[in-house]
């Protein structure tokens, strides 16, 4: 979001142009453009605009070429040339799609204040209650989705204000356009979100703006989604992540704030801003995800964290190479576990560096060295290559059955001679594994004609077990790996009574109030440790006949806590949910899960 603080004409003299708050809303959303995105949307509101003229614009578009063209569309165009922006870049978490779906989600009314127009970055768990508390104050929400029943929400305590507004105006005996101005210049958008917002449960930072000018952006009360804020005496601006807000805008991270959870910062129609806590924050559980995976590394501290989680799984790296780092490549596949390969890389110098000063020490004890033998000592170093490659995003839906099998097998390639066959084990680093079909039906085929001596595949996050339902697209128990192999371990050691138990005590779950459910699924793993899982895993992804030994090492949920420990959120792979409606959801898609394997 962004809202100018001063008049279009100030930047039309000192920039050059009527469109700066477009253009720097374009760099944005460009800079946002991380993965994924299926489309795109943007609002603007003129304040200026006179009676009879539109006063409120709104573009969107599908695809991944949406950003380019929206903004095709506009950029010349004067009604675009207004002082408060919105955009939004849609990333699916619920397998609902198409352009009714695309942020920003516009409701209209013939008064400018009772406008509103919303996008959010965010999955609601108590959906069924918010439709409910609509439907039972006499609305017919049109579709049934989060975002849609947000908008009613909060529309409806935006015409409760306006109409509070409308009676204090009447009592002091204004009459028809001075009513209007009045509502207008008066409206408290706090009064709407403080009255929206404490029943929600999920995570989310949602940003609106009304026609008459009021802005918001409130994030939840646990902290779980991220959002960042920057003001000057020019410009306020809002977005998802902070490096976004230091490019574009040219400022160091420190001149950066993120939004309390639980709070709001909102602009009047004045541009008047300022900070409120409209919910009592909670326990705070920031999203660990965000920081290993989802958002962009070129953030100061995510970068920092995501080289300290590749750093400290040295040790059990060495472990599973047999300490045979003169014989070892390492690698990294896909490029956003880049980072994360830097810090592992690091980790294995300073272990060489230290093996190396042991080395020379004591062979000073003993002689004065010779060049040769410095040198001889010197030598050794950890050797990196880029051994895999995402050569082309091929077009798998073109195929059918074994010919699209056959391509998806091909989206990655290798570079041939990167290791000595038979002699060299080969350590792969990944941001996370989490459904493995990638691994099974492309990377470990190819990796394996290298031939190394042994395939070391590492997850810089832990085992993913539980589904998200805050956004991030993880929904069913069956997409894990790490269940399926816990579920064949049950069966494989005859205690498969333990899926059955779970199940029913999942269906007891639902006679309790939301607030004192809890998770039985974890039972599902509680009978064996990670490498017994990951081990599993291996069995069941190894396609046929690939022979190469491979092991699969995690990071563990220490290791996350000690890299990233200020987003303590882990419920994907403790399953320790930080809301009710987490702890329902999962009940629920366990509850799926067997009967669906029961049919």
């Amino acid at each position: 979001m962004i809202r100018l603080l001063k008049p279009v004409s100030y930047f039309e003299k000192k920039y050059g142009t009527r469109m700066y708050g477009l253009n720097k809303l374009y760099l944005l959303m460009e800079k946002q453009h991380n993965r994924g995105q299926e489309g795109a949307g943007l609002a603007c509101i003129k304040m200026d605009a006179a009676p009879g003229e539109e006063y409120m614009f709104r573009e969107r578009a599908l695809g991944s070429g949406a950003i380019t063209e929206i903004f095709s569309k506009i950029q010349d165009k004067e009604d675009y040339a207004g002082q408060l922006y919105m955009g939004h870049l849609r990333y699916s978490t619920t397998g609902k799609s198409g352009i009714s779906y695309v942020h920003p989600f516009l409701r209209r009314n013939n008064w400018k204040a009772k406008n509103l127009c919303l996008c959010g970055n965010f999955n609601l768990t108590n959906t069924d209650e918010i439709f409910k508390e609509l439907t039972s104050k006499g609305q017919h929400p049109r579709i049934y989705s989060d975002t849609y029943m947000m908008l009613e929400l909060l529309g409806h305590r935006l015409d409760r204000e306006s109409e509070r507004v409308f009676r204090i105006a009447e009592e002091k005996g204004l009459q028809d356009q001075e009513i209007t101005e009045y509502i207008e210049s008066n409206i408290d958008i706090c009064n709407v979100l403080r009255t929206s917002m404490p029943g929600l449960d999920g995570g989310y930072v949602m940003c609106g703006i009304t026609g008459s000018g009021e802005m918001f952006t409130v994030r939840d009360p646990w902290g779980i989604r991220p959002c960042f804020w920057y003001k000057d005496d020019e410009v306020l601006v809002v977005a998802s992540e902070r490096p976004v807000i230091q490019t574009t805008f040219d400022h160091e991270t420190d001149q950066v704030n993120e939004l309390r959870p639980g709070e709001a910062i909102t602009a009047d129609r004045n541009g008047k801003v300022k900070l409120t806590q409209i919910i009592e924050p909670k326990e705070y559980k920031a999203c660990s995800f965000e920081r290993i995976y989802f958002s962009r590394g070129s953030d100061r501290d995510i970068y920092r964290e995501r080289k300290a989680l590749g750093e400290q799984l040295t040790p059990d790296i060495v472990e599973a190479i047999d300490d045979d780092i003169e014989h070892t490549v390492f690698s990294f596949i896909p490029n956003t576990a880049e980072v994360a390969f830097y810090g592992m890389l690091d980790g294995f110098k300073k272990k060489d560096n230290e093996e190396k000063a042991e080395k020379l020490f004591q062979l000073m004890q003993d002689h004065k060295p010779s060049k040769e033998e410095i040198s001889g000592i010197l030598h050794n170093f950890i050797r990196n290559e880029k051994v895999a490659i995402k050569d082309i995003k091929l077009r798998t839906f073109i195929a059918e059955g074994n010919s699209k099998k056959d391509l998806a097998a091909h989206v990655y390639d290798i570079t041939y001679g990167s290791l000595e066959p038979g002699v060299d084990n080969l350590v792969i680093i990944d941001d996370s594994i989490v459904r493995g079909t990638t691994l099974k039906e492309s990377i470990l085929r190819i990796l394996d004609r290298l031939h190394p001596k042994k395939i070391v595949l590492v997850s810089s996050c832990p085992q993913v077990r539980f589904p998200d339902y805050y956004g991030i697209d993880m929904a069913h128990m069956d997409e894990f790996i790490a269940f399926k192999a816990a579920i064949e371990l049950l069966k494989d050691r005859g205690m498969g009574k333990v899926i059955g138990d779970v199940y029913r005590k999942c269906l007891e779950q639902r006679k309790k109030p939301l607030e004192e459910m809890v998770n039985p699924v974890k039972e599902i793993y509680s009978g064996f440790t990670a490498k017994e899982i990951s081990a599993k895993m291996v069995e069941m992804l190894r396609p046929e006949g690939v022979k190469t030994p491979i092991e699969i090492v995690y990071q563990s949920i220490e290791g996350l806590h000690n890299a990233c420990p200020n987003s303590p959120g882990d419920w994907y792979f403790t399953g320790d949910y930080p809301t009710p409606g987490g702890t329902r959801q999962v009940n629920e898609a366990f509850i799926d899960y067997y009967e669906r394997t029961q049919e």
